[in-house]
């Protein structure tokens, strides 16, 4: 990459840089209500205002709309969500929900950017 050329891409791009929506870092339980594959409990890796990630030891189909339930911080949540991407046990769910639960996760997720930025802070 030459200094001064905005088009080239950095070799070190991660997927996670090129996401919608900043990942963080949370570990809570998780119920998964699926059609297909009945109540699950899982537990989460990384939340963003848009979804979530869950390790899960029985499969859930890719595209299946399900029901996330999970507590944060502000209170519990339960939310529905679409089955979007799967690696290994690492399931990755995109919130369907209402306003409220958005506006609860949002909260969470600006408290947790600030609270991991703290514990890491960048490198100058």
């Amino acid at each position: 990459m030459k200094p001064g050329n905005p088009t080239a891409v950095s070799p070190l791009q991660t997927l996670a840089d090129s996401r919608r929506q900043p990942r963080f870092k949370l570990e809570v339980d998780v119920t998964i209500s699926s059609h297909t594959s009945g109540m699950l409990k899982g537990y989460s890796v990384d939340i963003s205002e848009s979804g979530i990630a869950a390790m899960l030891t029985i499969e859930v189909p890719l595209g299946e709309l399900v029901e996330l339930g999970f507590i944060l911080p502000g209170g519990p949540v339960t939310i529905c969500a679409t089955v979007r991407q799967r690696n290994a046990f690492r399931y990755g769910f995109e919130f369907l929900g209402s306003d409220f639960e958005h506006k609860l996760i949002r909260q969470t997720c600006r408290d947790l950017a600030m609270d991991q930025a703290l514990m890491c802070p960048a490198i100058r």
